[in-house]
């Protein structure tokens, strides 16, 4: 404990810069080659045995090359600011304030990013990697299109570490799982018509009003569930009308539905059947097209069910272990 000590506190102010200058940054979803660059740069420093990016611009880094393989992910992208005069410090100055390193991406997760570049380097500067496999992955686009950026990884390199963390903030509590979601999109039909003669169409937005009554039924009655439970959440409504002046056509609204450790794909299904049931209206799972900064496209799907590994996995186990430690050395 006392060799991870000392250890520690001689290269805690080069560490904490390190990760100041990825908050000051900017690196929105799409636009992160600037930051990859940085991170790659640093794990050449570092001594990392292989360092290398994929198409879709995921950097991934490597120390040892033992049996036991473990991964470290975070993901550099960052969701995008709009409300900037409402910041106590500005977004990009990565100013620490109060003991606290303030910035867009500080908490998602730049620090974790930080922190698993330089941790790989201390378990190969300590010996502790004998027969033993460390890969960093630092990865884009996961604010939009969460999952794709690792199966991207992971094909491409034909990759299956044994264990994986993912360095998502947790409050400091050790996680074994996560919700699942499913996006989806309800599209309702009506019928053209001049503002001056509505009765002559079929006003989409109409037929949405009662579905939009639906969703919120459905959340309520999930709510009721006893311990973990699901969510869904109305997150967008638009339309398509020829002019201001018209009865609109097409109506359509965006939901995120957030799935617990037993709820299933037919159940979703169930629930959206019956979302639409007796209206002029379709619902199909929103998928997104995105560019990556390499160019390349990405197509997601955003259907996930929840998963949960249990306590007494060896994973499991190890942090319990590694947080004792921490919290023994006063951290």
């Amino acid at each position: 404990m006392t060799k991870i000590l000392e250890t520690t506190v001689v290269d805690t102010e080069e560490l904490i810069s390190f990760a100041q200058s990825l908050v000051q940054i900017q690196s929105y979803s799409g636009k992160e080659e600037k930051v990859i660059r940085a991170v790659e740069t640093r794990m050449r420093q570092l001594g990392y045995d292989e360092v290398s990016l994929d198409s879709m611009g995921n950097l991934l880094g490597r120390i040892g090359n033992g049996p036991k393989t473990i991964m470290f992910d975070s993901h550099l992208d960052t969701v995008e600011v709009n409300d900037e005069h409402s910041w106590d410090h500005p977004p990009f100055d990565g100013v620490i304030a109060a003991g606290c390193l303030h910035g867009r991406g500080s908490v998602d997760m730049k620090s974790a990013a930080a922190a698993s570049v330089y941790a790989a380097a201390y378990a190969k500067m300590m010996g502790w990697l004998e027969g033993k496999t460390v890969y960093v992955s630092c990865t884009v686009f996961e604010e939009d299109c969460d999952g794709e950026n690792l199966k991207h990884v992971f094909k491409e390199r034909n990759l299956k570490p044994g264990f994986v963390v993912i360095c998502e903030p947790s409050n400091n509590l050790i996680t074994l799982g996560h919700k699942g979601k499913a996006q989806i999109s309800i599209k309702t039909q009506g019928i053209s018509a001049h503002g001056s003669a509505p009765e002559k169409g079929h006003n989409a937005i109409y037929e949405m009003a009662e579905i939009i009554q639906r969703v919120e039924h459905l959340n309520n009655e999930l709510m009721k569930t006893e311990g973990m439970h699901g969510t869904v959440v109305m997150s967008r409504i638009s339309s398509v009308s020829a002019s201001l002046n018209a009865v609109p056509s097409e109506c359509e609204v965006y939901l995120d539905r957030r799935l617990v450790p037993g709820e299933t794909r037919e159940q979703v299904i169930q629930e959206m059947d019956g979302l639409v049931a007796g209206k002029k209206a379709t619902w199909q799972v929103g998928t997104l097209v995105r560019n990556s900064w390499t160019g390349m496209q990405i197509a997601y799907e955003p259907f996930h069910l929840a998963w949960k590994i249990e306590l007494d996995h060896a994973l499991g186990q190890a942090a319990i272990s590694a947080y004792d430690i921490s919290h023994k050395l006063g951290f």
